[in-house]
C-alpha cells in the first residue's frame, strides 16, 4: 500500500482543455455546461421517478453493488501535508443542485483566501466531498451540469499548491450503482475535477494527515452494510494506527441523529469503529456527514458529531433536531455494540427560530417552485368536481345512483390513499406511526371536503348548464388553475401542521427549495496536532454573476455581484491532541 498521493498527471492538462479558454459569456457553449435551476422536488414525474429509483435500489441494490468489484482496484493509503507541516482541509456535502447555491459554495471554497469574522482562512490543500454530489439522479449529464461544471468554473486550473479532492458517495450517487461516481472520482487518467486532483482508488479511502491524524471515508451503500473488500482495506489501514492516532471519520449520513427514530441506522458505523479502529487504541475524535442539508454539531465526552450538508441542496430544518441523543442507541437490535454515550446539541445553523420562520414560507413557495405539483392538484380537483357534479345531477334517479357513483368513489379513494401514502411513503425509512395515518387520512379528507365546496360553487355558476363539451372546457380553463392554487395552499397548511408533529418535515422544506443558509467546514490541523474547525456559513447565496474573461488561469470564471459575505455558524471548535 502506498503512502503518498498518486501523481496528478500531465501539468499541461491539469484541469482539462476547457480551462485554457476562459468564457466571455454565461452561454452554455462558452461554459461547457448548462447552469441548472434548483430541482423541483414535488414535481409529479420527479416524485414518481425518485420513488422508483429508491424501490429499485432497495430491491436490486445487491445486484448493482460495485463495491465488491473494487477489490481489483488500487488499495493506496494517501498522505496529505502542507508546506508548514500542518494542513488546511475543507469539507462540503450535498452540493449538486441549483447553480446559484452550488456555485456560491464552490466559489468560496476556491478563493485563495477568505477572511471570516476576523479569521484568515487560506484555501485548503485538501477538499472532501461528503456525499450526494448530484441531484436528483446520478446521470452523467447531471454530474456535468450540477457538480463538475460549477466546480470547474470556480477553480478552472490547478494552483501551485495542487489541492486534492476525495469524495464519499451518498444515496443519490448510488442510484446508478456508482457508475458515474466511479468514472468521475476514481480514475486512472485525467485525474482532475476542475483544479482539484482526484487521487482515490475506490469509493472509500484513507488519508494520513499531519500529527497522526487520519481521515477515513467509508461507503455503506445508503446505510446497508460495509462490504468485505472495504473491511479488508481498512484492516490494512488499521495496522498503521496506534494509541496516539486521532481519526476523522467521514460517513455518508448522520446515522447518529437518524438512530433516534431508526435504532439500527448507526449499526454499520458502530461496527466499523468497534471492530476496525477501537482495537488499535486510536480514537475517533470527529464524525462528519452530510445528507441532512444544514449544519448541526453534537458534543460528547470524547467526540464531536457534525452534520454539514449545506453545499447547495435545499435547506433542511434544524428546529426539529433532538436536543440530546444517545450513541449508539440503547434499543439497537445489534447483539454487540459500543458503550452508549450521551451527546448534546450545542450548535446549529440556521438557528431554530430562523428555521421555523423558513417553514412558514411554504405558502408562497410551494405553488411557484413546483408548478407541476400545482397542476397535478388542479387536475385531481377538476376530476373530483366533475365526478361530484355528475353524482348531484343524477340525484333524482335510482337509489343506487344516489348512493354509489363509481367514478366518485374511485376518485375519493385515490385521493385519501394518496394523501395517506404521502404522509409516509413506502420507500421512506423509519417506522410508520399512528400520527402518520391520522394526519395522512385527515389530509385526504380535507381535499375531499375542498372538492365538495368547489363543486357547490361550480354548480352555482352557469357553466354546468352549457351544452357539452363547453362545461368540460370551462372546468379545465377556469376551475383547474384556481382549484390547483387553492389546493396547493391546503397542502401547505397540511405540511406546516404535520411538520410540527415530525411528519413530512422533509417535504415541508423540499417543496420550498430554499437556496440560502449554506455552509461548509474549513479545518486546520497544526503541526502540534491541534485541530480547529471553522464552520463557514453564508446567509444568502449569490443570484447575479459577472464573467471574468481576462483573469489569471486559476481565477474563478464567474464572480458574484454583490460579493458574498460568509460568517462563522459558531465560534471555532478546537480539539486538542
Amino acid at each position: 500500500m502506498s503512502d503518498e498521493r498518486a501523481p496528478l498527471g500531465d501539468p499541461d492538462h491539469q484541469a482539462g482543455d476547457r480551462a485554457a479558454h476562459r468564457p466571455r459569456t454565461t452561454d452554455p457553449l462558452e461554459l461547457g455546461f448548462t447552469p441548472r435551476k434548483p430541482v423541483p422536488w414535488l414535481a409529479p414525474f420527479l416524485l414518481i421517478s425518485t420513488g422508483i429509483r429508491t424501490l429499485l435500489a432497495m430491491l436490486f441494490g445487491a445486484y448493482l453493488d460495485k463495491r465488491e468489484l473494487q477489490y481489483a482496484f488500487g488499495d493506496g493509503v494517501f498522505r496529505e501535508v502542507g508546506p508548514d507541516g500542518g494542513l488546511w482541509l475543507d469539507y462540503v456535502a450535498d452540493l449538486g443542485d441549483g447553480f446559484n447555491a452550488t456555485y456560491s459554495v464552490a466559489y468560496l471554497l476556491a478563493q485563495p483566501e477568505l477572511t471570516v469574522d476576523g479569521h484568515r482562512l487560506p484555501r485548503a490543500q485538501t477538499l472532501v466531498m461528503g456525499g450526494d454530489q448530484v441531484y436528483p439522479s446520478a446521470a452523467y449529464a447531471s454530474y456535468e451540469d450540477r457538480c463538475k461544471g460549477p466546480y470547474q468554473a470556480a477553480l478552472p486550473a490547478t494552483p501551485p499548491e495542487e489541492p486534492t479532492l476525495y469524495a464519499v458517495p451518498g444515496n443519490h450517487d448510488w442510484y446508478d450503482g456508482l457508475t458515474a461516481f466511479l468514472r468521475l472520482f476514481v480514475r486512472s487518467r485525467d485525474r482532475h475535477f476542475g483544479g482539484w486532483g482526484t487521487g482515490q482508488s475506490r469509493s472509500y479511502f484513507a488519508v494520513e494527515l499531519p500529527a497522526d491524524w487520519w481521515l477515513l471515508g467509508v461507503d455503506d451503500q445508503s446505510g446497508s452494510y460495509l462490504d468485505d473488500p472495504q473491511l479488508t482495506y481498512f484492516d490494512e489501514v488499521a495496522r498503521r494506527l496506534g494509541p496516539d492516532s486521532k481519526v476523522i471519520l467521514a460517513a455518508p449520513s448522520p446515522t447518529w441523529v437518524k438512530a433516534a427514530d431508526q435504532p439500527m441506522a448507526y449499526d454499520s458505523i458502530d461496527y466499523f469503529v468497534r471492530t476496525i479502529i477501537a482495537p488499535t487504541g486510536a480514537q475517533v475524535r470527529l464524525l462528519l456527514s452530510g445528507d441532512l442539508h444544514h449544519y448541526a454539531r453534537y458534543a460528547g465526552p470524547d467526540r464531536q458529531l457534525i452534520t454539514c450538508g449545506g453545499g447547495g441542496a435545499y435547506l433542511y430544518p434544524t428546529h426539529k433536531l433532538p436536543e440530546r441523543i444517545e450513541v449508539p442507541p440503547r434499543d439497537t437490535l445489534a447483539r454487540r455494540s459500543s458503550p452508549t454515550q450521551p451527546y448534546d446539541l450545542v450548535a446549529r445553523y440556521p438557528d431554530a427560530a430562523r428555521s421555523r420562520r423558513y417553514g412558514w414560507g411554504i405558502f408562497p413557495r410551494l405553488p411557484f417552485r413546483n408548478p407541476g405539483f400545482t397542476t397535478l392538484l388542479g387536475t385531481l380537483h377538476t376530476l373530483l368536481m366533475l365526478a361530484m357534479a355528475g353524482a348531484v345531477a343524477n340525484w333524482a334517479d335510482t337509489t343506487a345512483q344516489r348512493l354509489v357513483s363509481v367514478p366518485l368513489v374511485l376518485m375519493v379513494l385515490v385521493t385519501v390513499l394518496a394523501a395517506g401514502l404521502f404522509a409516509k411513503p413506502p420507500s421512506a425509512s423509519g417506522k410508520r406511526h399512528a400520527r402518520h395515518w391520522i394526519l395522512g387520512v385527515g389530509h385526504g379528507l380535507a381535499h375531499v371536503a375542498l372538492a365538495a365546496a368547489g363543486t357547490w360553487a361550480w354548480l352555482a355558476l352557469p357553466f354546468y348548464d352549457w351544452p357539452w363539451p363547453l362545461p368540460a372546457v370551462a372546468a379545465v380553463v377556469l376551475y383547474g388553475p384556481i382549484s390547483g392554487l387553492v389546493a396547493s395552499q391546503l397542502v401547505a397548511v397540511y405540511l406546516l401542521v404535520a411538520g410540527s408533529f415530525g411528519v413530512n418535515v422533509n417535504e415541508l422544506f423540499a417543496g420550498q427549495g430554499i437556496e440560502d443558509s449554506k455552509a461548509f467546514l474549513r479545518l486546520r490541523i497544526d503541526p502540534d496536532g491541534t485541530l480547529t474547525i471553522y464552520p463557514v456559513a453564508v446567509d444568502r447565496v449569490a443570484r447575479d454573476w459577472q464573467v471574468n474573461p481576462d483573469e489569471s488561469p486559476t481565477a474563478s470564471w464567474l464572480s458574484p455581484k454583490p460579493p458574498l459575505t460568509p460568517h462563522l455558524a459558531e465560534p471555532p471548535i478546537v480539539l486538542n491532541p
